[in-house]
């Protein structure tokens, strides 16, 4: 049990300084993680609303790469919903493969 605590420790912790600088911060969360039972309309009206904050964003770049790399299953993240990274992550597994 100590040896997989001291693997974790060793693992690398993700920085949250960019979360700092974020257009999303001191939003309504509500409009990044949609409400349970959600209907399609309303949701395309809340991840625009969304979309539109992350394009602003300075650090929209970071927050993409960390919900890419974690892999974040829900929400907006860097300005791309969860079809929107998954489609992403594919796209830069295919690349890296390729490589």
């Amino acid at each position: 049990m100590s040896q997989v605590r001291r693997q974790a420790a060793l693992r690398p912790r993700p920085s949250w300084g960019w979360q700092d600088a974020a257009a999303c911060r001191g939003e309504d969360l509500v409009l990044f993680f949609g409400p349970d039972g959600e209907r399609q309309p309303e949701r395309e009206i809340r991840e625009r609303k969304a979309k539109e904050i992350c394009a602003q964003c300075p650090v929209r770049t970071e927050c993409l790469d960390y919900a890419i790399s974690r892999p974040e299953k829900y929400g907006t993240w860097g300005a791309m919903n969860e079809d929107e990274r998954a489609s992403e992550r594919r796209r830069r597994m295919r690349r890296a493969n390729a490589a």
